[in-house]
């Protein structure tokens, strides 16, 4: 399979095969059969997934894509599914039947953070997620606390994930070239996943507090009506990018046992 100059949905088609294959080996292959790769278009990276030890699926919205797959796959005789979707739009539960699926891509920028926060909703099926962001969301999704970037993205994956940055990519690398450098990062699912909070609690309290990041949390939070006591909490005194994931969950437990439940 080759690639074609076009572009579509924010979508920048990669031409350099040993970046795509960086890419493809970064799947560890480790607690899962099959493999989703989104945004294939003209299947560069599919075909160093394809002889890997894994049954690949591809979902492509694009048409001019998805004629161009098909008929690669018929011709060179090649084993993957297609699927004629959004990503965005599918219900994996359905689509896969709750098996543990990996996902790879070289993401539409536009997209790039919906796709994750989909990912996440979908945890239980998803251990691993590797593949390529503009660099600045691939930077905010690893990022620790105590940087600018560090945010929302950050604290809802890394509860979930471990985060790996893994290299950066030029724009020369892709047709037609984008204005930014691209970024690869590896998400693996954390072995217990589960909240040791309320999890709706916990997303609400993330996305407010930096909602409104260059406040204290004590201004942030106001909307949760805390307790003269809690607020004087020395934890009220920090701003969101201050607080670790795990300093976010502590935060949720206070809150929560100050009487909030949602």
């Amino acid at each position: 399979m080759t690639v074609k100059a076009k572009k579509h949905l924010g979508q920048h088609f990669l031409k350099d095969e040993d970046i795509a294959k960086k890419i493809a080996d970064s799947l560890t292959l480790s607690g899962y059969k099959d493999v989703l790769e989104i945004g294939p278009g003209m299947g560069v990276l599919t075909k160093y997934v394809i002889p890997k030890d894994v049954n690949v699926h591809v979902i492509e919205i694009d048409t001019e894509s998805v004629e161009y797959l098909k008929t690669a796959r018929e011709v060179q005789k090649l084993d993957f599914e297609i699927l004629e979707a959004d990503f965005l739009k599918i219900d994996l539960r359905t689509e896969f039947q709750n098996k543990q699926i990996a996902i790879i891509g070289n993401f539409p920028y536009n997209i790039s953070s919906q796709i994750v926060f989909k990912a996440i909703e979908n945890r239980n099926m998803i251990p691993e997620f590797s593949g390529m962001f503009q660099k600045e969301v691939a930077k905010r999704i690893a990022e620790k606390e105590g940087s600018k970037v560090y945010g929302i993205l950050s604290v809802l994956t890394q509860a979930f994930y471990d985060v790996e940055y893994l290299f950066t990519v030029p724009p020369s690398v892709f047709n037609p070239p984008p204005k930014v450098d691209s970024g690869v990062i590896r998400l693996i699912r954390k072995e217990n996943y589960t909240l040791p909070v309320n999890e709706k609690l916990f997303f609400r309290v993330v996305k407010t507090a930096f909602n409104q990041r260059r406040k204290m949390l004590r201004g942030s939070l106001k909307s949760f009506n805390l307790s003269d006591k809690l607020r004087e909490d020395a934890i009220f005194a920090m701003r969101p990018e201050q607080l670790s994931v795990n300093q976010f969950f502590d935060l949720t437990a206070k809150i929560e046992e100050d009487g909030n439940r949602n």
